[in-house]
């Protein structure tokens, strides 16, 4: 039973990502806010919104290892399967500002994460843990980071190619489908940290194995299914800024609003995959500087690393 409640969790929480986004951008264009704030701001928002409910839920209900396991694990799912399979559908191309100022403050918030959660090393304390005054942190970066996202959609002259909601939507229609879809998120997020809790306490795995691999891959979806599509569409912006947007929207965002509603304790494996995390944001901004692209053998290779990694966290449990 557990598994059918994962299942539909997980679908709550995608369709209700999807909703959010068709509503919400409306009710964006109906009030005439530029197309590239509502690509930057609501689209990558509404892809990482499983994450965030997920891990929301899980703070709120002491579930701390999956709260924090959840993000790591997505951001490492974006970065090797959904990057990855992107480029081998399609290869992507990267823009400059990508390279040389988004994937820097990816890799920035992540190393950020790892000393921020390294009390006993850092600190000196007995114990690792998010606290508020982290979480408060965080989010003071994602409002630098929001700041940069506007201020730079209002000085670019290029509109991104973001598929919006249709012109034909009433306010009313959109307003209901943004507050479907935030139900449907919350819903969905709810299920899925109850029905995985139970399963890992049922298969004696741990919920940072379950936060890591079923959770982060799950959650993980609605910013795979948007890669892949913009991918074999040839829209390249869109399939790699995705995925660094909801990356650092995880991070700054999502651990920032998680560890403000209740101190995360961080087990020491964490670092670990936080390290693996950082790892991997510096290989791919590598493979996006080299002609400025991400090409097939590059996605295989990333896809690889993925179940190497995979491998090694199960083996690990």
């Amino acid at each position: 039973m557990n598994y059918i409640l994962l299942i539909i969790g997980f679908l709550l929480l995608i369709k209700g990502a999807d909703t959010f986004v068709v509503g919400s951008s409306s009710i964006a264009k109906i009030f005439k806010v530029p197309t590239l704030i509502i690509g930057l701001t609501i689209v990558a928002f509404g892809t990482s919104a499983p994450e965030a409910a997920v891990s929301v839920t899980a703070a709120l209900k002491g579930s701390n290892d999956m709260a924090i396991a959840n993000v790591v694990g997505s951001n490492i799912f974006n970065l090797l399967c959904v990057v990855g399979v992107a480029a081998i559908i399609n290869p992507i191309k990267v823009q400059k500002s990508t390279i040389i100022k988004e994937f820097p403050f990816a890799i920035l918030a992540a190393v950020v994460l790892m000393i921020l959660a390294h009390d006993v090393k850092f600190q000196g304390y007995s114990e690792n843990l998010l606290t508020r005054a982290d979480g408060l942190m965080l989010l003071a970066l994602f409002g630098i980071f929001m700041y940069y996202l506007i201020e730079m959609a209002l000085t670019s002259k290029e509109e991104m190619n973001i598929d919006q909601a249709k012109e034909n939507i009433s306010i009313g229609k959109s307003i209901f489908m943004s507050i479907l879809g935030i139900i449907g998120i919350l819903i969905g997020g709810q299920m899925v940290v109850n029905s995985a809790s139970s399963i890992a306490i049922t298969l004696g795995m741990s919920e940072n194995l379950v936060g890591l691999t079923i959770v982060a891959i799950g959650t993980s979806l609605p910013e795979f299914v948007t890669s892949v599509i913009a991918a074999r569409k040839g829209d390249s912006d869109i399939a790699i800024g995705n995925v660094v947007g909801s990356n650092l929207f995880n991070i700054l965002f999502v651990l920032g609003i998680s560890s403000t509603i209740s101190n995360i304790p961080v087990h020491p494996i964490v670092f670990i995959d936080m390290l693996v995390m950082i790892v991997v944001t510096v290989l791919t901004c590598i493979f996006a500087a080299t002609k400025k692209s991400v090409n097939k053998i590059e996605g295989i290779f990333l896809v690889l690393i993925y179940i190497l990694y995979m491998v090694f966290v199960i083996i690990r449990q």
